[in-house]
């Protein structure tokens, strides 16, 4: 059910960028292009650090050292950044929503992920935050 919920809200986000001006010369749009440029610069390292794990290792180094979850918090930040840039309530809600349900996909991987790396996972766990500043 989140899947579709999340799928849906994240459709409708996309449509609504595209229909949507942007406000050119507004601090709005200045703002949420700072954001959007910082999750996107996160994203590509997370990406990065991703890559350059071993098979059959959890990744844990570079950004995987201060979230659990640096490609969904990344994703997160272009999200709101956009939403901010194009100044629409609407987007910002949509972006919360699919923040809300795409937490739970990420506790049914961290699931998958004690299961598959155990114990090393689970020590993981406790010294790295989910997202960024909450354990």
């Amino acid at each position: 059910m989140m899947s579709v919920v999340t799928k849906l809200a994240a459709f409708i986000f996309l449509t609504l960028i595209f229909l949507t001006p942007l406000r050119v010369g507004t601090s709005v749009l200045v703002m949420g292009m700072i954001l959007y440029s910082l999750g996107f610069v996160l994203m590509v390292v997370a990406l990065i650090n991703f890559r350059n794990t071993p098979m059959g290792e959890p990744v844990t180094r570079g950004v995987y050292r201060i979230s659990r979850n640096p490609q969904w918090v990344a994703l997160v930040m272009v999200m709101l950044g956009i939403a901010i840039a194009i100044g629409l309530w609407t987007a910002i809600i949509l972006a919360a929503v699919t923040m809300v349900a795409g937490h739970f996909r990420i506790l049914a991987e961290e699931k998958a992920c004690l299961e598959q790396y155990g114990e090393s996972y689970r020590q993981y766990m406790e010294r790295v935050p989910r997202y960024l500043l909450v354990l």
